[in-house]
């Protein structure tokens, strides 16, 4: 297969994650509606879980035989999460006030980051790591619940929703998930293929390529709920999103087999990582807004990560 096929099946796994992402917000905000949930919660969970399924595709595909790609996956996904996806979704958003049920979530986010670096500083995330990254999770979705039952919203215009509109939305979800799933397999084999014919490493593959490939639908879902005024959305899918790399994927990946890592995973990658997150978290707080500046300084500082990041390896 040439390039040009690969580029072919490239903006075709694009477009899928296009049309994907549109299906899975659309399917979103009726079910936040309809269940009478928070917005932000809906993006947190059942999107944030949507769009991180590629992740764990790729993670399970390199199980035992590519250990640097499943850590190189997870963590520069989390990266470029909040470098890319959360500067591009923020520098085309209007400014808004950040609440406080996202502040405390952004705070979970840092956590789970900070568990991670942790249990990874032994060279490894082995089988018992990863019981501790699926217990957190645990203890997340039961906070999780008590906060869906808690911030629960009445709102007076569900009942005007005429039945066909309920089971569009409904059928919409799973195949707007199935989308984003195959579409980001397209982009990233056929990309990842391309990249390797110039001899990148398996590590660079995995914190550029790979990460930026399988954090589309992330990127495409957060652009499209910003675009359509549902910033909670987009903007708890990120969130959610590098919570559940963590916990879930390497959680699981790391039970089926012990995971090595090298030093620049550790040392740069993993504090890279937790930099970004806890820069978000202080610049959200601090200036109690979420606003397009914001967005420009994180897309400069992903550059410059990714510029690094080759010069280093």
């Amino acid at each position: 297969m040439d390039l040009t096929q690969h580029m072919i099946l490239t903006m075709i796994g694009i477009i899928m994650l296009c049309v994907g992402g549109n299906w899975l917000v659309n399917a979103s905000v009726f079910l936040s509606q309809k269940l009478k949930i928070n917005k932000l919660i809906i993006g947190i969970t059942i999107v944030a879980i949507g769009t991180s399924i590629p992740e764990l595709a790729t993670s399970f595909a390199a199980i035992g035989i590519h250990d640097n790609l499943i850590l190189g996956n997870i963590i520069g996904s989390n990266i470029a999460n909040i470098g890319l996806v959360m500067g591009i979704t923020l520098s085309i958003s209007i400014s808004v006030l950040p609440t406080s049920e996202l502040k405390k979530q952004l705070f979970v986010m840092i956590f789970v980051s900070i568990i991670y670096f942790i249990l990874i500083t032994d060279d490894e995330i082995s089988g018992y790591d990863g019981i501790v990254l699926l217990i957190i999770m645990g203890m997340f979705f039961i906070i999780t619940y008590f906060d869906i039952k808690k911030d629960r919203q009445l709102q007076d215009d569900i009942g005007n929703i005429d039945q066909t509109l309920q089971f569009k939305s409904i059928l919409l979800m799973p195949f707007g998930i199935l989308l984003l799933y195959v579409g980001s397999l397209l982009t990233v084999d056929n990309v990842v293929i391309s990249a390797k014919l110039f001899g990148l490493s398996e590590r660079i593959v995995g914190v550029s390529i790979v990460a930026i490939g399988t954090s589309l639908p992330e990127l495409i879902t957060s652009t499209l709920a910003i675009r359509k005024k549902y910033s909670d959305i987009g903007v708890g899918n990120i969130i959610g999103s590098n919570i559940y790399n963590i916990l879930f994927i390497l959680g699981i990946s790391s039970i089926l087999i012990p995971i090595q890592a090298n030093l620049y995973v550790i040392y740069y990658d993993s504090i890279i990582m937790i930099l970004f997150s806890c820069l978000f978290a202080i610049l959200i707080i601090k200036t109690n807004k979420i606003s397009k500046v914001i967005g420009f300084c994180f897309i400069i500082l992903y550059t410059v990560y990714l510029l690094f990041s080759f010069l280093i390896d």
